[in-house]
């Protein structure tokens, strides 16, 4: 037998260094094994620092999520791991490769304080960074050697000169005034026998620099920038020893440095060899030294991957302006940075400039708002030099060099940054705008997710909006692995709500200007993320982790309902980005905010009544279940006539009833999808949906039995429409339908970005309705494979690593044939229903094919009806008809 396990994970991570659990969960997917092979057990081994390797095993075919087989992991303990499979056969698969599991510090196994080398902020603007450095004496014969390492701001480490990894931004983003992330560095490989160095460059990042739109905020989470580093040795003997240091400082060549204003370098100032041993640093200053206790942030480790430059994109295009400067495309809207490599004279400078569109042929920067997003580079005069931005971040797909050496060719290229997430979902189809706008969605979402799920890369905002990942959180799970992020960011929503008393707009939460209210389809993000996540994975203790934080939700809006279900006197967002709000007003919704409100109200409740009832936790899910009735209820009081009638007379409503389930009758369903195609015909088949409606309209028209319409209206490509920016030439999704104009011009209203994922929400109608693709139980243990044919398509394809492994389904239509193709893993089944067919068919792991014929179209050419083959009731229809299947 062949049959081999692979890809060993420990929770969400593809690198368990520095974890805070104690008891991580393991999964495993199994390869190679013969159709038909029942797993029956498995068997992990566990080699721990000290003592034997221990070995256990359980009947069971599970390979997800699976508990910590032996006692917890001590602080900064590490063990080897390694799994195989036993089947029913009784034969067994090879054991995977090992995967190092280590934890971290516990909260009391810090004993250094924080050292900074501006313990006050200066004035507000780009500030600049710093350098710090300390020598150390290593002995010979040392069996491990760590750098625990937590920051107010941003930094890198260097050991003698060199990166301790390739991580960018750390420690990222999260509420400081609540959680720290640390990192934990393996300097094994990077230190020596005697003299070391450890370097930092430290700025300000998210702690200290500018934040928020209307002109942002300084000095959010405090005026200090700081980094805390405890360096430990173990020795062969298992001794720890913490390495006393004494850190001196200086400025770096790194004169100014912002999230939102760019870089500023002058290599001249550049104190070469400084991160090496026998550095003279006599005239740097010493550091400020800023007792850990003064701080009350909890410190974590990591629960998903750190910010990498992930891809690198060379220019599709370059050309030189009227005004000498040269212009990149680089045929892709990022978020990232520009690296160049020149030669230039000592103090020659070089000035960026960055757009994610063009407007008369000039760089559109009006949507920056006051992010200026200027990087500028002083050469040293030293031969070649290779720069890029180490502190700051921007989202663009043209970038404008003023000062570029006139005697050498442009040798730049763009760096994409973001959470180093691995890609598990794909979609093709035989529509090429359909596969492009799949992919500008996919862009947008690796641009969006730079530690934490933010609403655009390249403006003066950048923020952790609720309502936008709420919406797309099912696309977000099936397109990358995007649990760990996610888990992140629900820990820094749970800490804020419980010193709010409410879920804010977005988090991590900042005074900038923004109402503060609860709002429906925003706030409720506490509810639908986690279980969204649950859905797509089945991590039943992410789900434990924020069922308070639901609970609390949905219990605040029962408050603010006084008891009824019927949620209308507050501030409410509604139907945000309606396309027919004026550009300066995009609140205006033609959709009753709060009809959206009490919809919501029913479905959260209802949702965390299902969380509650899969945690075990009886009265709570009753409870739970009586509120959803309740604002079910006054939905249908408040918003519903007896005829079926939804009153707000909009897609958006009409959508919210039918897809969340809050019609009293199946005749008043059905009434709702009558009205709701009406209103999709009679508007052109062109988008009247906003942030709210646009994840739903198509989902509801489906299930409503308008599948034409559906097609329709997904396929259209005027605007506004999913397609028309597509048309437009858009690399990633817009904020609004009409981010740029027909004409090119650019949207006069304030809020125009063109690098927002919300409205690519409708991604995931394209897995599931369209390829067919869509989870029957929590975490993929079984399939639903539905494909809902339309739209004139011949075929449409999607694959998704699940955490069992890769599943695929495709169908083709070729004349009057159809053939659907689904391929399973080890462990997974699918309820196949091929369209046509009375019932769906369950299969296992394995590749299975299903052959139908079309009957002649009576109606509509572009939906087949279908006779499916394997069918006899079909087959002796087909006879009947003098059809050959």
């Amino acid at each position: 037998m062949t049959a081999g396990v692979v890809d060993l994970r420990v929770e969400h991570l593809d690198r368990a260094v520095g974890i805070s659990e104690a008891t991580p969960r393991l999964s495993w997917r199994v390869i190679g094994a013969p159709q038909g092979a029942v797993v029956a057990a498995y068997e992990i081994e566990v080699a721990r620092d000290q003592g034997a390797a221990l070995r256990t095993r359980v009947e069971s075919r599970e390979s997800v999520l699976v508990r910590w087989p032996v006692a917890a992991l001590r602080p900064r303990e590490r063990a080897a791991v390694r799994v195989r499979v036993w089947f029913a056969d009784g034969q067994s698969s090879s054991w995977s490769q090992v995967t190092n599991v280590e934890r971290g510090l516990a909260a009391a196994d810090w004993a250094v304080d924080f050292v900074s080398p501006s313990p006050a902020a200066p004035t507000d603007g780009p500030r600049p960074a710093h350098l710090l450095r300390t020598e150390f004496d290593m002995p010979a014969g040392v069996r491990r050697v760590r750098a625990h390492v937590a920051a107010h701001g941003v930094y890198d480490l260097e050991v003698n000169g060199s990166p301790a990894d390739d991580s960018v931004l750390a420690p990222g983003w999260s509420s400081f005034q609540h959680r720290l992330r640390s990192q934990t560095f393996e300097l094994d490989g990077l230190v020596q026998a005697g003299r070391n160095v450890l370097g930092v460059w430290l700025a300000d990042g998210w702690y200290r620099g500018r934040l928020g739109f209307n002109g942002g905020l300084w000095d959010v989470y405090g005026a200090d920038v700081a980094v805390m580093v405890q360096l430990e040795v173990q020795h062969a003997d298992g001794r720890l020893e913490l390495v006393p240091l004494r850190w001196r400082t200086t400025p770096s060549p790194i004169t100014a440095t912002g999230l939102y204003e760019g870089e500023s370098h002058d290599a001249r100032r550049h104190p070469h060899g400084w991160a090496e041993a026998g550095f003279d640093d006599g005239r740097w200053s010493p550091v400020a030294v800023l007792p850990r206790g003064d701080f009350t942030a909890a410190i974590e480790g990591p629960t998903g991957p750190p910010v990498r430059i992930v891809d690198e994109l060379m220019p599709t295009r370059i050309e030189r302006r009227p005004n000498g400067a040269l212009r990149l495309d680089f045929g892709q809207n990022i978020s990232g940075r520009v690296r160049i490599t020149a030669t230039a004279p000592r103090g020659h400078e070089v000035t960026i400039r960055h757009a994610e569109v063009l407007e008369d042929d000039e760089l559109c920067l009006r949507p920056l708002r006051t992010a200026s997003s200027v990087d500028s580079y002083t050469f040293a005069g030293d031969g070649q030099e290779i720069w890029a931005p180490r502190f700051t971040l921007h989202g663009f797909r043209y970038a404008e060099i003023e000062g570029w050496p006139a005697d050498q060719a442009p040798e730049v290229i763009a760096q994409v940054v973001h959470s180093d997430m691995r890609r598990v979902g794909w979609f093709s189809s035989s529509n090429p705008l359909l596969d492009r706008f799949h992919e500008n969605v996919v862009w947008s979402m690796r641009d969006n997710f730079v530690d934490l799920p933010t609403d655009c890369p390249q403006r003066d905002e950048r923020l952790g909006w609720t309502g936008d990942i709420q919406a797309f959180a099912p696309a977000a799970a099936y397109l990358h692995e995007s649990t760990g992020v996610l888990r992140s960011w629900l820990r820094d929503l749970a800490a804020e709500q419980r010193e709010f008393g409410s879920v804010r707009n977005f988090h991590p939460w900042l005074e900038c200007g923004f109402p503060a209210d609860p709002a429906a389809g925003w706030g409720d993000a506490a509810v639908i993320v986690p279980w969204t996540i649950y859905e797509r994975t089945g991590d039943r203790e992410l789900l434990s982790e924020q069922l308070p934080s639901m609970m609390a939700w949905v219990d605040q809006v029962d408050v603010l309902a006084r008891g009824t279900g019927l949620w209308n006197d507050s501030f409410q967002l509604g139907d945000w980005l309606d396309p027919q709000a004026p550009p300066d007003r995009p609140g205006d919704s033609a959709t009753d905010a709060h009809l959206v409100a009490t919809a919501y109200h029913a479905h959260t409740a209802a949702l965390t009544a299902r969380a509650c009832d899969v945690l075990g936790y009886d009265a709570a899910a009753h409870r739970y279940t009586v509120i959803a009735k309740r604002a079910r209820k006054a939905f249908n009081d408040e918003f519903v006539s007896p005829s079926g009638r939804v009153v707000s007379d909009t897609v958006t409503a009409l959508s919210l009833a039918i897809c969340f389930d809050l019609l009293a009758t199946a005749d008043q369903r059905a009434v709702a999808g009558t009205r709701l195609a009406e209103l999709v015909r009679e508007g052109d088949h062109l988008i009247a949906t906003g942030f709210i409606g646009t994840p739903l309209v198509c989902d509801a028209l489906v299930a409503t039995g308008s599948i034409d319409t559906a097609y329709h209206l997904l396929l259209q490509t005027h605007c506004p429409s999913w397609l028309f920016p597509v048309t437009m030439g858009a690399t990633t999704v817009w904020e609004r339908w009409d981010s740029m104009l027909p004409d090119g011009s650019i949207n006069p209203g304030e809020m125009t970005s063109f690098n927002h994922y919300a409205l690519g929400a409708v991604a995931d109608f394209l897995h599931r309705m369209v390829a067919g693709l869509s989870p029957a139980t929590p975490g993929y243990r079984r399939v639903r494979v539905a494909p809902v044919l339309g739209g004139g398509l011949t075929h449409a394809s999607t694959s998704h690593l699940s955490p069992y492994g890769l599943i695929k389904t495709a169908w083709t239509r070729t004349g009057s044939r159809l053939r659907l193709e689904v391929a399973l893993p080890i462990g997974v089944e699918a309820d196949v229903q091929v369209p046509g067919a009375d019932r769906a068919v369950r299969v296992g792991w394995g590749t299975h094919t299903f052959d139908a014929v079309c009957r002649p179209a009576e109606d509509d050419p572009a939906r087949p009806r279908l006779w499916n083959v394997h069918s006899p009731e079909d087959r002796s229809e087909m006879a009947e008809q003098g059809v050959v299947a």
